[in-house]
């Protein structure tokens, strides 16, 4: 059987990004660390150092993780060609949440742009916000997925 283990954006400017998703949609941070090693055979871009940082829910395992990773690499400019990694993001992540009071937390930081909304089947809001490098969060509500239809 195979599983998603992680889903990674290539950010710009990582403070913002853990702004947006640990404190705007209140992820854990479960690991925070620095690799010193070049990780062109595995991405296929040369780095000398690197930040990544896991975001997800040190309770549930299952709810799923985000990479953050800071290249370290300030030739990567938006809209920049390159082998590998895209210069910035991914186009969607999902994530299940507070609809309102997530909402109501990026708006206070400043966050998220303005959202878009859209009632389920079921009367509930989900919305889409943006994040700092211009990835696509769909926010849905905590009602499991299988009753949304």
């Amino acid at each position: 059987m195979t599983r998603l283990h992680h889903a990674g954006v290539c950010v710009h400017d990582l403070d913002t990004s853990l702004r947006f998703y640990r404190d705007g949609l209140e992820m854990q941070v479960l690991v925070d660390t620095v690799l010193t090693n070049d990780l062109e055979p595995l991405l296929g871009v040369s780095t000398d150092e690197v930040r990544i940082v896991f975001l997800g829910s040190s309770d549930n395992s299952d709810s799923g993780i985000i990479e953050l990773i800071d290249l370290g690499l300030p030739a990567i400019a938006d809209g920049q060609p390159q082998q590998g990694l895209p210069a910035r993001g991914v186009f969607l992540l999902s994530v299940q949440v507070d609809v309102d009071a997530v909402l109501s937390r990026l708006a206070g930081l400043g966050l998220g742009g303005t959202p878009r909304t859209f009632v389920t089947p079921t009367g509930a809001t989900a919305a889409t916000v943006v994040d700092p490098d211009g990835v696509m969060v769909e926010l849905l509500p905590l009602t499991p997925l299988s009753v949304m239809g």
